[in-house]
């Protein structure tokens, strides 16, 4: 049996691509009238301060809320005392949604292609799902429990149906991945480039073993990165330059050339590091920088 194709059934629906292009736009220019702080606020919920997207972390809590809520709620016909957990597990789920959509949104704004397409269904879902959610916890402590419980039971769907695509961003279309997670670079010694082809000004790209790697001088030394963007392959090379510090012609994530460190986002993952030694030949040999 053939498994469906998500983004081939989304793209059968014509108001999502012009929905995303307008949602982008608009969040942009949000980034831009709010300015430092609104990039600070951004870079937080891409989750370059954790090294790891902070959006997957957050969406573990309303599933894990309302899946116990559901459960609960499956007992309380013999069990009155549990309503008040269920209604708590609710709230707690409709709270760190809210979080999740957040970091779900900082994510989803550098994305295009599929990805923004099946982002944006994966968001509309959970959005409709945390609104019901949100009903239901009114109606609950409002005392009408009855109609309350369909609507739960609904929002639960429309969260499975959420999280499936959710999966199918990260390990179909490799959203959010690492991309020099299966870069490694040659463990002993090979030749780069000349020396003197490494300037302080300006990046030179090189191919050791097949490794894409920027060389640079900061303070008359040569340092060696990786010259792909973790976040989505940028080309690193083709990025502006100045005072030691790279950014990606993408998306905007800036490096630290000496250390290969994350300054902005959306990237969250370091460069890779090279050791590098002048010969006294002249040429510059690099190898995989030891732990």
């Amino acid at each position: 049996m053939s498994v469906p194709d998500p983004d081939r059934m989304l793209a059968r629906i014509g108001f999502l691509d012009p929905l995303a292009g307008a949602i982008q736009k608009r969040v942009r220019r949000v980034l831009a009238e709010g300015g430092p702080a609104a990039a600070a606020a951004k870079d937080l919920l891409n989750g370059r301060q954790l090294g790891h997207p902070l959006h997957p972390l957050l969406t573990d809590l309303p599933i894990g809320a309302w899946t116990a809520s559901t459960l609960l709620d499956l007992v309380t016909g013999r069990e009155r005392g549990l309503e008040p957990a269920s209604d708590a597990l609710i709230g707690l789920g409709c709270a760190s949604g809210a979080m999740a959509a957040l970091a779900g949104l900082a994510d989803w704004q550098d994305s295009y292609g599929s990805e923004r397409r099946v982002g944006l269904a994966h968001a509309l879902l959970n959005s409709s799902a945390l609104a019901l959610f949100t009903g239901a916890l009114g109606l609950r402590l409002s005392g009408r429990r009855r109609p309350a419980r369909p609507l739960a039971v609904a929002g639960y769907l429309l969260a499975t149906a959420g999280a499936y695509l959710g999966g199918d961003l990260v390990f179909r279309l490799g959203t959010q991945v690492n991309r020099n997670a299966w870069t490694e670079g040659p463990g002993d010694w090979r030749d780069a480039a000349a020396a003197d082809e490494v300037q302080p000004d300006r990046l030179l790209k090189c191919a050791p073993d097949g490794v894409p790697v920027l060389l640079t001088r900061i303070g008359g030394r040569v340092c060696a990165v990786g010259s792909v963007c973790p976040h989505a392959g940028g080309p690193l090379e083709e990025g502006t330059f100045a005072a030691g510090v790279v950014t990606c012609p993408w998306h905007g994530s800036r490096f630290d050339l000496s250390t290969g460190a994350v300054l902005t986002g959306p990237a969250f993952t370091p460069l890779p590091r090279y050791q590098v030694r002048v010969t006294d030949q002249g040429r510059v040999e690099l190898r995989q920088a030891r732990p």
